[in-house]
Parts: C-alpha cells; structure tokens; sequence
C-alpha cells in the first residue's frame, strides 16, 4: 500500500433526486383508452430533478473554480547519474499543486510537500479573476508569490500573492461532517487546471497511525497527484479540508483520499496570520489509546476514553493535579475516544486558556481545569540560546549555534560531532529557497566542512555573487543536501 502525496467547494444543491417507480400507485395515474388499455403518463419528475442537479453542478463548479488556483513550484534537486561515475548533478525540478484563496487580500493555503524546497512559487488564478489585480496587472492570471510559512506538523503552508479583491471560499466546522456526507474535490490532478470530481465523506476522521494525534477527512472523490492543496468541500459551499494524501496499490486513485480538516486549517491560519508562527498545544502528558488488553491488564472499567501515560514534571498537567493512569473521558464537554479527538479538543483551545477535562481516576469521575501551553521542543530551546548580535548568519537568515557538548546533550544522536545547529529562522536571506530549517545541523557549504558559527560566515563569505550554494545538513535523523540560489 503506497501513501502518497497528491492535490472542493459547493452550493446547496437544493434538489431531491426522485427516480422514477413502478409502483401500483403510479400504474393507477394513467388513463385508460377505448379498447380497455392503460397508457401511462410520461413520469418525469426524476428527469427534471436530475436537469436540476447537472444545472446546480454547473454553477457551482463555476463558483468553487474561482478561488482555487494552481501551484508552480521550481527549484533545484541533486540526482545521480549512473552513466557517469555516480557524478552527483544539479537540476532543475518542477511540481504543481493546488491551493485555496481563503483571503481576498491574496492569503492562499496549500499543503507544505507542495511548496518543499522551492525557489519560486507562482500560483495561477482563473482568468476571470484577472481583473481584480491590482497595480496594473489586469489580464494576468500567473502571479509570484510568497511562501509566508510551512508548517512541517500539519503540512499546510501560507502563501501571499500581490492582489485584493480575490474571491474566497469559507471553512466550515469540519466537526460537524458525518459519514456519507456528499462532498465534491476540486484541483489539478496529474497538472491538470480546473478538474472537479464527488464523492462522499467515507471517514470523518480518519488516523493512519494509531499512537499520532493527526487525522483527516477520508473521501472517495477522485483525487490524483496534483490534487494537493486543493479543497474538499461540502454541499452548503464550505470547505471541510484540504485534499493532501491518497492510499493507493497503483499511485493513482483508488477511491481512498485523505484531507486536512477545516478546523486545523483555520488554527493554523488564524496563528500565522496573527502572529507569525504556529503554536502546537499541549498540556504536559503523553497519552495512548486504551485496547481490549491495555483495559483488561490494568483493570479499566471499558475502552472509552484516552490512558494518560506520563505527566511531565513541572507541567500544567502535574501542577493541576492530573497523574499517570488517569483517564481522559473529555475536553471541552465532547467525549473523547482516542487520540485524534483528544489532539482535536485541545487545537480548540487557545494558548493560555484552560482546558476543560473530565477524568476518570478509579471510580471517581473528577474535572480539571488545565492551561494549554504551547510545546516545548528542542527548537524552542535552541532559540533561547541566540542573539541576533552573535548567531546572525545574513545570507542564510538564519540564528546559528555551534555544536558542542551542551547542545549534543539536547539533541538527539548525529552523525557528526561537529557542525553549525540551526536554532532559528530570522530572515528570508540573501539566497532564495527553503533553506534550512530549525533544527538542522549544517556539515558542509560546497563540500566545505564547517565546524563553527564563524567558520560558516567565513565560507559563506568567500563565495561568489551568483554561486549555487549547497549545504549538507542532518535533518531528523537523515542526510539531506539544500540547494540554493542566489539570482541577483
């Protein structure tokens, strides 16, 4: 089974499709002819209801096209050529997505993987739409845009595009989807422009890894490569996801498309555009879903709720009094089952608020009020190491540390003993690209090892106005090269 990456809108059809029966009742509406035979009236209820509901596709599809656009990503990747002596080349790759105007001041989203490592991203709006450019750019629907923020958790990124007046579509509460919804996935699968196809909602929350807290839409709409970034939505015209992945034996469609709700998508949003980043809650625990033998082992009185494994010291989850073996019945008054509606509880929270939950310790039944804080991960303690006087890497815009023994002992096993850590990004830098994230450990510019903050600057420094620059950094646990360029 192959999972992968790939690329909807919709008016209240308003139409109640009756097909036709041959019922008695309907036998009995006909009239009766001189030699005693019956000839039965045309039935064509079922007939107009279908006229009505092709008509109210039309029009929809016209509507939903106008604020989903097309996503052009190019940049560079590093490949092999086998029939030269493995000889490592540069070249040039290009990808398209989709993605949603969700503001008409130009605020576009789409997924993360659409927009990965690009140095250009343009977005192509609906010709129609021409004409709301600004600045003189009537009559052009391929715009530049601006990758705002990529967010690797939840794989959504922000894009901006130099326009107003853009047409946008609504997200709707995707808490309220049920099972066999119909839905309708609207994009560019396979490239290509302006392609609708409808579905169901076959899974309202669909959790591909039983212990992650991340959850999508499952549909059946035929939805392709391509398709990424481009809306889910449902029959009252609002958008309940982003289409983001496909299950598939053969990489095309197989009828099994997973969608990032609405809900995440509007947290995210509402983060990035009112304070620059994104904030991912947490309460201090580590939690489980509870199983026949998990219940049976521990003497649990059912598999309702969600097992607190550990509560981390010094978190608002110890200081409001909530212990290992507790159990998690619900946050904010809705039940919760497993993970995926505990992570969705807490995503309803704002940092610093207090999260509503109903415990089971035994056989009492306690409620707690817990403040939501946002979690503290090895990136945020990096960032508190720097200043911009000292770890300011320009044409990277980056905050950068030195490995050593303090911040060997914070991260986890590398490859290396020695390297630039990326503790933050400050900038977009003098080089265009993704560049290197929080995170990262860089080892190399150009081949060059670098084993300090200042031996990077002095690389960096020596390079040429025009250079290609490629940096070899750990990332997670794996090796990857960052191209980048820098076309001034």
């Amino acid at each position: 089974m192959k999972t992968n990456m790939i690329g909807s809108w919709a008016l209240s059809l308003g139409v109640l499709i009756m097909l036709p029966s041959l019922s008695a009742t309907g036998a009995q509406s006909g009239k009766q002819t001189a030699s005693g035979q019956t000839s039965h009236a045309t039935v064509d209820n079922g007939i107009d209801s279908l006229q009505q509901l092709s008509s109210s596709m039309v029009l929809l599809s016209k509507r939903v096209s106008s604020s989903v656009v097309q996503v052009f990503s190019t940049g560079y990747s590093l490949d092999t050529d086998r029939d030269h002596s493995n000889t490592n080349l540069f070249s040039r790759r290009s990808s398209s997505g989709s993605g949603i105007i969700i503001a008409s001041d130009g605020w576009i989203v789409t997924n993360a993987h659409v927009v990965q490592g690009s140095r250009r991203i343009r977005v192509r709006l609906q010709q129609d739409d021409s004409s709301a450019l600004q600045s003189g750019r009537s009559g052009h629907a391929l715009l530049e845009a601006k990758l705002v923020l990529a967010d690797r958790d939840t794989d959504l990124a922000f894009l901006k595009v130099d326009a107003t007046g853009l047409p946008t579509l609504e997200l709707s509460d995707s808490s309220d989807l049920r099972q066999g919804q119909l839905v309708l996935a609207f994009g560019s699968p396979l490239g290509l422009d302006n392609s609708v196809s409808m579905g169901v909602v076959s899974s309202v929350a669909m959790q591909l890894d039983p212990e992650s807290p991340t959850i999508y839409v499952q549909t059946d709409a035929a939805i392709n490569p391509g398709s990424s970034g481009g809306p889910l939505v449902d029959t009252a015209g609002h958008v309940v996801g982003v289409n983001t992945l496909i299950l598939s034996q053969s990489g095309g469609n197989e009828g099994i498309g997973l969608a990032i709700p609405s809900n995440v998508i509007r947290s995210v949003y509402n983060q990035v555009r009112n304070e620059g980043h994104v904030h991912h809650h947490g309460i201090g625990i580590s939690a489980r879903n509870i199983t026949p033998a998990l219940a049976s082992g521990l003497g649990l009185s059912g598999e309702d709720g969600v097992l607190i494994e550990d509560v981390i010291p010094q978190s608002p989850a110890q200081s409001s009094g909530l212990m290992s073996g507790d159990v998690i019945l619900s946050v904010a008054k809705k039940p919760v089952q497993n993970i995926r509606q505990l992570a969705l509880g807490l995503y309803s929270y704002a940092v610093g608020e207090n999260a509503i939950l109903e415990i089971q310790r035994g056989k009492q039944t306690i409620s707690y009020e817990v403040p939501v804080i946002e979690k503290q991960d090895v990136q945020g303690r990096l960032a508190d190491l720097v200043t911009k006087e000292q770890n300011r890497i320009p044409q990277l815009g980056i905050l950068a540390l030195t490995l050593d023994e303090r911040l060997l002992s914070m991260l986890p096993s590398l490859r290396n003993q020695f390297g630039v850590v990326v503790a933050a990004k400050e900038s977009e830098g003098a080089y265009i690209g993704e560049g290197p994230l929080p995170g990262d450990v860089i080892y190399s510019v150009n081949g060059t090892p670098v084993r300090s903050v200042d031996s990077l600057r002095l690389v960096l420094e020596d390079l040429k106005l025009g250079d290609p620059l490629v940096l070899q950094v750990e990332r997670m646990g794996n090796l990857h090269y960052v191209v980048l360029e820098n076309e001034k």
